[in-house]
């Protein structure tokens, strides 16, 4: 019984997410306005997600060059990011909790460093 509660939470959530990330596509397909990146515009630097949004509606397109060119680090990343978030989930649903194994720990920890010196990288001259 609880097990079946934890995959309704996880499945609410992931459709959340979602239609979200679907309606916000849309609307930035209809209407060419995006949410503006505040790190840029507080400092006129590219942060590490900068160009998510154009990732992200090339994906939609099935443009994988558009994807490459608005974020390579993001759609290199992508893949293990999303096989972490789901082994997160899988674990809720079985055991009730998210906390995993200490080389998921140390793989976040990596991936979240490679973001930083992406966000160096990426604004050097």
């Amino acid at each position: 019984m609880e097990r079946s509660r934890r995959l309704r939470r996880v499945l609410a959530g992931g459709g959340v997410l979602l239609a979200a990330g679907l309606g916000y596509a849309l609307w930035v397909g209809c209407t060419g306005l995006a949410l503006p990146c505040p790190f840029r515009a507080a400092t006129g630097l590219l942060c590490p997600g900068c160009g998510v949004t154009r990732l992200c509606l090339a994906l939609l397109r099935g443009d994988w060059g558009g994807a490459w060119a608005a974020n390579p680090v993001l759609l290199v990343l992508l893949p293990p990011l999303a096989l972490l978030a789901g082994g997160i989930a899988v674990r809720y649903v079985r055991e009730g909790r998210t906390a995993g194994p200490r080389w998921e720990n140390v793989l976040c920890w990596i991936l979240a460093a490679l973001l930083v010196i992406w966000g160096v990288v990426r604004n050097l001259p």
